[in-house]
């Protein structure tokens, strides 16, 4: 029996991906570059904003302008991160049961923790017990690190707990924290890529996830 889940945020929880490629675009239309597409943002997003940004930035270009951009798009997203954002179907039933059954639940993601905790206050206020984004010095998932951090503030042991995530980098953070990796396929990445990071289960739909505990 399990005790608790993890949950990644951005393709897992949120559809978050009209509002980043939004922020994105502000960045480059400041700077009379090329737009990307819904699909290329897809593509680009999971390892954090400031590689977001690298991404959608010319090849080679220097850290300066990156940097730069990443200060407009990170603007833009504060102001309007709720704009186009919703929770996919099922989810916020999904957490409403959790929480009747007592289960655990905490939220690790790649995004700025200032925009995590927002937007988990704005979409699931009181249905997440631990909430957990980028923090400078802590290493990025896949890295265990952060993902350990949350479980220690859950009070739970490994196998205790389900990781939840719909990208490679969710299943290789799963694996190297010692969780039972569930992959979800209504997010932004394939099912080819859950299976090939080594996802031990699958989820079509949120209310699936509720017989794997």
């Amino acid at each position: 029996m399990k005790t608790a889940i993890i949950f990644d945020l951005d393709g897992t929880l949120l559809d978050t991906l009209g509002d980043l490629r939004d922020a994105a675009n502000d960045a480059l239309r400041r700077r009379g570059l090329p737009l990307r597409t819904t699909e290329e943002i897809r593509r680009f997003v999971g390892n954090g904003v400031r590689n977001l940004m690298r991404r959608c930035l010319p090849a080679g270009s220097p850290d300066e302008e990156i940097d730069a951009a990443l200060a407009d798009f990170k603007a833009y997203y504060a102001a309007h991160l709720c704009d186009t954002t919703a929770p996919y179907d099922g989810i916020p039933e999904l957490l409403t049961v959790l929480r009747k059954r007592g289960i655990k639940v905490g939220v690790l993601s790649n995004k700025l923790d200032s925009a995590t905790q927002q937007l988990i206050r704005h979409y699931f206020y009181g249905k997440v017990d631990v909430a957990f984004g980028e923090h400078s010095g802590v290493p990025r998932k896949p890295d265990p690190t952060s993902c350990r951090m949350v479980m220690e503030q859950l009070g739970v042991r490994p196998e205790e707990v389900l990781y939840v995530g719909d990208s490679g980098v969710d299943m290789r953070t799963a694996r190297n924290a010692g969780l039972t990796a569930v992959g979800v396929t209504w997010g932004f990445r394939s099912r080819s890529e859950l299976i090939d990071n080594g996802a031990d289960l699958l989820a079509d739909l949120p209310v699936q996830i509720l017989m794997m505990l």
